[in-house]
């Protein structure tokens, strides 16, 4: 990085969070700073709901995830287009209705306090172990890659986003992020330019020869993540719990005049997620293709660690690998123009060779990728903290592109990690302080610039949580992996009390209390001891807890509670 990418970084990061808390410095009102301003129409709402859940790890992750693995990954947003028409049609009408300022208070008024009480709990331990992960994801990598120390990157990240967020509540939030995905969008459609410019003519042929292309699977084995069932049930699921309960995605649509702008904000992201996650998974399918004719394509592309072993006392074992790569790097060349060749001429026959000759080339080089990761980590137990595959984008990033559009590329993941963070600690500040603080004190209600203070003070304190946590965490998955297994652990339970709520009536809140403990244990359960994709745990437990409520209920479990406050 040069002076102008420094300039450009810090521009764009630190001018935004600046901006947005001189902008919202005198939010005072309750309304406007947990739910944002009543004004907000519905491009603001759709691209802040996008910006929160696209965080880093979108950007960072999910290209290596499709350099490792092709598009498969974009079977896991199959089902939330439907998703989001039943959020439309079902959850917000209610909300609006109710003038709820987090789903959990719904809870409270349909069922009991206790319930609104798991509901809220579940939503805080789920939350704020992901606010940890989104901080942490982009460290990790920049620290790595960049050579800053991990530590001072999360604080520096942490506090930045805190700052802006406990100052102006939701109205910093949705300001902030419609400019911070200007400049995601900005920069992901730069480096996607850049990319093509520097491939070759039948780069898409070459992928799909690969087998980078192949988007949708149908084979019912429950232990393969990413099928065309997952997407569309577990997918659907997931992204049902995630936009209809989670608060983090509620209080982004819940401001603005009326019920319309709330819905066209999530119709937008019916819209267009599909396709902005089919853009990424493309790049990574395209970047898997630039590095087949890229002179020295390393063995492993978390080149700091890498060459820190290579360097030290076995550096003759990390060498030898290198070697044995950098020759089956060059014979599969060899191969992946004997096919293209064959394909071109279109000689059936000899191109059926060459593919098999190809996919072969492929599997030796897998093989030595796989031996210096297990050798890496051996040497360096700290090297498990992430995949290899979070590091290609940024590798392609510092050594492919221009100077200013680097400092460009390194904004967008600031950028998205701050959007992201903003959101999730408003919406931990305010589940804090409406369905705990405010619930469990009843006279605290009436005094409202005490419950400003309040919620500014636990947005702070979820922040140093979720700093204290990255400081700590480590994963052996993709990160983007990572958040929806967290996700899936938590919000199937979560769900099945909703839909219990919603359609339900005669099911009371001792029932489906007890059958959302019971659903999540089942859950864990699963996760802990069967080998089925962590998807199908999103049916399942959502299903649990609503079967568990109708058996409770029958047998007498409880009381139906008074009628809901939208039946009155």
């Amino acid at each position: 990085m040069n002076a102008l990418d420094w300039l450009v970084l810090l521009g764009a990061i630190v001018g935004i969070a600046a901006y947005g808390t001189w902008r919202t410095r005198h939010t005072d009102k309750l309304d406007t700073y947990l739910k944002g301003s009543s004004t907000t129409k519905w491009g603001t709402i759709g691209i802040s709901v996008m910006a929160t859940q696209a965080s880093t790890i979108t950007y960072l992750s999910l290209p290596g995830q499709a350099y490792e693995n092709g598009i498969a990954f974009i079977q896991n947003y199959f089902g939330l287009p439907l998703a989001l028409i039943v959020v439309c049609a079902v959850f917000l009408p209610i909300y609006r209705k109710l003038g709820v300022y987090t789903a959990y208070e719904y809870l409270g008024q349909r069922f009991d306090q206790k319930t609104r009480l798991l509901g809220a709990g579940l939503f805080l331990l789920q939350r704020g172990l992901q606010a940890g992960i989104t901080i942490y994801a982009p460290a990790i990598i920049l620290a790595t890659v960049l050579g800053w120390r991990l530590d001072l990157t999360i604080v520096f990240t942490g506090l930045l986003a805190i700052v802006y967020t406990v100052t102006g509540g939701s109205a910093a939030v949705n300001l902030t992020q419609r400019l911070q995905m200007g400049v995601i969008f900005g920069g992901m459609i730069t480096a996607f330019v850049v990319l093509l410019v520097k491939l070759p003519p039948d780069a898409a042929q070459i992928a799909g020869a690969m087998g980078k292309l192949e988007a949708v699977s149908y084979t019912p084995d429950l232990k393969q993540r990413y099928t065309i069932w997952t997407g569309i049930l577990g997918g659907f699921f997931l992204s049902l719990s995630y936009f209809g309960t989670d608060q983090s995605q509620v209080q982004r649509y819940l401001g603005g005049a009326h019920l319309r702008e709330g819905r066209l904000g999530l119709m937008f992201n019916a819209l267009f997620k599909i396709p902005m996650q089919f853009f990424i998974v493309m790049l990574g399918a395209l970047l898997f293709v630039f590095y087949q004719f890229q002179p020295g394509t390393p063995v492993l592309f978390n080149q700091t660690q890498w060459q820190r072993q290579a360097a030290g006392a076995d550096g003759a074992k990390f060498r030898a690998i290198e070697e044995k790569h950098a020759v089956l790097h060059a014979d599969k060349q060899v191969k992946i123009r004997a096919w293209v060749a064959a394909h071109e001429a279109g000689d059936a026959a000899a191109e059926t060779a060459a593919h098999a000759a190809l996919r072969a080339a492929q599997n030796e080089a897998t093989a030595v990728r796989n031996e210096a990761r297990a050798a890496l980590q051996a040497a360096d137990p700290s090297a498990k903290r992430t995949k290899d595959s979070d590091y290609v984008f940024i590798t392609f990033i510092l050594t492919q592109l221009p100077h200013g559009v680097i400092g460009l590329l390194l904004a967008v993941m600031f950028a998205s990690a701050l959007s992201s963070k903003a959101g999730e600690l408003n919406a931990l500040g305010t589940t804090t302080t409406i369905d705990l603080w405010r619930s469990l004190r009843p006279l605290a209600e009436r005094d409202e610039p005490r419950n400003v203070r309040n919620a500014k003070w636990f947005t702070a304190m979820w922040g140093l949580f979720a700093i204290g946590f990255a400081l700590f965490v480590s994963f052996a998955e993709n990160l983007i992996e990572a958040l929806n297994i967290v996700a899936s652990i938590f919000y199937p339970a979560l769900l099945g009390v909703f839909v219990v709520a919603f359609f339900l009536k005669w099911v009371g809140g001792s029932a489906v209390f007890w059958a959302a403990i019971a659903a999540q244990l089942v859950v864990l359960a699963l996760y802990f001891t069967s080998s089925i994709a962590y998807l199908w745990l999103n049916p399942i437990g959502c299903a649990t807890c609503v079967v568990f409520a109708v058996v409770l209920q029958a047998i007498g479990v409880g009381r139906v509670s008074d009628p809901p406050l939208e039946q009155k």
